[in-house]
């Protein structure tokens, strides 16, 4: 038997030395994969990681922001004593003697000018109207650091005095009269009120008993 045939005939009862005839016949060699052949790290990462360009191109554009700004409000929620607007034509009077000229120039006499506190924010000065007949006439006049601010009420009352006074709030006590009471012997007592001095405007914290009343307390 020729060699050709013995080979055939081992195939043909072998599988596995049929295979390895059969790589044998592919070139006899086995490919290997290199170190040469595997991409490296920098060249599969190099498509996904921006290029230095252009990140400093996005790290040079600037962002645009808003330069306008709202106005700022400064509400003060404490106690001052500023100048009201409406007081800043009047002339500044200087001190009692200045107070009492202002009082007397509306008509009306001080009682007393020493009640007059200059160093206060808020300076009161009552006073009565000048010529009356029976003196029951009278109002309190306040000043705001030195400027005539105005009357405690736009009529006069029998009578008016200071009860206490500080920097920015001056109490006041009215004579209360029942109907048919002679100006000398109020019967019904005195109310206070006190007139805070609150961001430059004065204003009453209790209710100031009417000019007149048929049925009730009035200041006449």
């Amino acid at each position: 038997m020729d060699v050709m045939a013995r080979v055939r005939r081992f195939v043909w009862f072998s599988p596995l030395a049929g295979a390895a005839l059969l790589l044998a016949s592919c070139g006899g060699g086995t490919k290997t994969v290199t170190a040469s052949n595997i991409p490296s790290v920098s060249q599969t990462t190099q498509a996904t990681t921006p290029s230095t360009q252009e990140t400093q191109s996005t790290q040079s554009t600037p962002t645009q922001t808003s330069t306008s700004t709202a106005p700022s409000t400064n509400t003060s929620t404490t106690r001052s004593s500023p100048e009201p607007a409406f007081t800043e034509g009047e002339a500044k009077a200087e001190g009692a003697t200045g107070a009492a000229a202002v009082v007397r120039a509306h008509g009306y006499t001080p009682n007393d000018p020493a009640q007059y506190h200059s160093d206060q924010a808020l300076g009161v000065l009552v006073g009565t109207r000048t010529g009356s007949a029976d003196g029951y006439a009278q109002q309190a006049f306040f000043f705001v650091n030195g400027r005539y601010l105005g009357t405690d009420t736009k009529l006069p009352s029998a009578t008016v005095k200071v009860v206490s006074q500080g920097d920015t709030e001056v109490t006041l006590g009215y004579a209360l009269y029942r109907k048919g009471d002679p100006l000398a012997n109020p019967s019904g007592g005195e109310a206070h009120v006190t007139f805070q001095l609150n961001n430059g405007k004065l204003v009453p914290l209790q209710k100031i008993p009417p000019f007149e009343s048929s049925t009730g307390l009035s200041r006449q």
